[in-house]
């Protein structure tokens, strides 16, 4: 067993007071320094996590970080550096450090704070803290009693590859010299089991987890360990398919992946580097009329909220798909100027990117599938950007007649994600709330099953 614990690892968050204090003192220290504009944040983290494997606890760590990142700029040249020491000499130093970086960079006219007018200057309560106030007894005990559910669970279950179970609490506060200071509290808790199922000589390995800012909305550690054993114990006699052309269901949990090469593809540093196939596609239809994305950073409690964005600028709910068409980017205040746009709050990437779902459930998208492949599991990395090419390893379950027929393994599924977005047929409305791509299943026409 692996014990990690730093020293008062179990000490609750500093005041939110106390961090404004280091950032106010980074920001004068570089205007005192001679920098024409800078910025500071500062975050603290706490955590617990635990890992249990055949009821031994393999590791058990308490989890405390902290840190400052400062970055100056001297007209329109940049300079940054970080430190996890909170002494004021040492902040001292850090500031130094970025102003001896700034002044040997080069220009670059995009380089600077964000416009004053984008800048959060109310900060709503989007409930987002929720600590857990949970022992390394009580974490072990939880662990353990999920793993042991799905151990149980059938006799075909062998092996297990653990339980784990993760509390976190933490604080940002950012600021900048345009006179803007601010900062909030998170949390984030989850509980996940993975174990082997095995039959005759084949062996498969699945696995299922639940996330919540809010610790009583956890699933329980019952819930958790049994469904890992039946995500398991499904795939075991999976068999492989022969190349064919035909379409896919995209289970939900894994349906989030392809709505994120999207944002990837409308990101800015994509864009300002023509390094998208969805370049100057704005105002363009990129999937059928049916389709509505937007982004909803006030979702209370939500895993991708947040009032404001790493640069300060406010987070504001968005339409990037109306009836199709291509309605805005995803920039921070760096790429909105390379492309002569404005921020859109996206600095650190989007908040709560929401798909419109469907009538139809699960079992209802089976129906609607009829016969085709559902994937549950994706594998590699053969994804370009740039161009659209799509090849991913897969795993799931054959269809026939809109009722699962048999699990299959050891292919890929590949086309064009242009394609792709154009080929949706469907979306579901059986959304996985597990993280900040809220989507239900994906249903896509068309596409290249390579098997034996």
């Amino acid at each position: 067993m692996l014990v990690t614990e730093t020293k008062a690892a179990q000490a609750g968050l500093p005041p939110q007071e106390t961090l404004e204090e280091l950032v106010s003192l980074a920001l004068a220290e570089a205007r005192k320094q001679g920098a024409s504009a800078a910025e500071a944040g500062v975050g603290v983290d706490i955590g617990l996590s635990v890992n249990v494997r055949r009821g031994e606890v393999d590791t058990l760590e308490h989890q405390r970080d902290r840190g400052i990142g400062v970055t100056v700029y001297f007209g329109h040249r940049k300079g940054s550096a970080s430190s996890s020491d909170f002494r004021r000499e040492s902040i001292i130093e850090t500031v130094q450090s970025a102003c001896a970086i700034a002044r040997h960079t080069s220009e670059d006219p995009c380089q600077g704070l964000a416009d004053p007018d984008l800048l959060a200057r109310e900060i709503p309560d989007l409930d987002l803290y929720h600590p857990w106030d949970l022992d390394a007894e009580e974490a072990i005990r939880i662990a353990r009693d999920c793993e042991a559910v799905a151990l149980a669970a059938d006799p075909r279950i062998c092996n297990s590859d653990g339980a784990s179970l993760s509390t976190y609490s933490g604080i940002r506060v950012y600021g900048n010299t345009n006179d803007f200071l601010a900062g909030y509290k998170t949390s984030r808790h989850s509980l996940s089991c993975m174990v082997v199922g095995k039959e005759g000589d084949a062996m498969q390995r699945d696995y299922w987890y639940t996330v919540s800012r809010v610790p009583e909305e956890l699933e329980d550690a019952e819930s958790v360990g049994r469904k890992a054993a039946e995500r398991t114990l499904r795939r075991l006699g999976a068999r492989r398919l022969k190349t064919c052309t035909a379409p896919v269901l995209y289970a939900p949990e894994v349906a989030r992946g392809v709505l994120a090469h999207f944002i990837s593809a409308i990101s800015g540093g994509a864009l300002y580097r023509k390094a998208s196939f969805l370049l100057d596609h704005l105002g363009k239809q990129v999937f059928p009329g049916f389709v509505r994305i937007e982004e909803q950073p006030h979702r209370p409690r939500g895993l991708g909220s947040a009032p404001f964005d790493q640069a300060g600028v406010a987070t504001r709910q968005g339409v990037l798909v109306e009836d199709g068409v291509l309605q805005g980017y995803v920039l921070s205040s760096y790429s909105a100027r390379k492309l002569g746009m404005r921020s859109t709050g996206n600095a650190g990437g989007v908040h709560n990117l929401v798909i419109q779902p469907g009538e139809r459930d699960f079992r209802g998208m089976l129906k609607e599938l009829d016969r085709g492949l559902l994937v549950t599991e994706l594998m590699g990395q053969g994804v370009n950007i740039t161009t659209g090419d799509y090849s991913r390893g897969a795993s799931g379950f054959w269809v026939e007649n809109g009722e699962i027929a048999y699990p299959v393994e050891e292919i890929t599924v590949a086309g064009n994600l242009r394609d792709m977005f154009q080929r949706l047929r469907a979306v579901g409305n059986d959304v996985d709330p597990r993280g900040n791509i809220l989507t239900g299943s994906l249903l896509i026409d068309g596409m290249t099953i390579a098997g034996e």
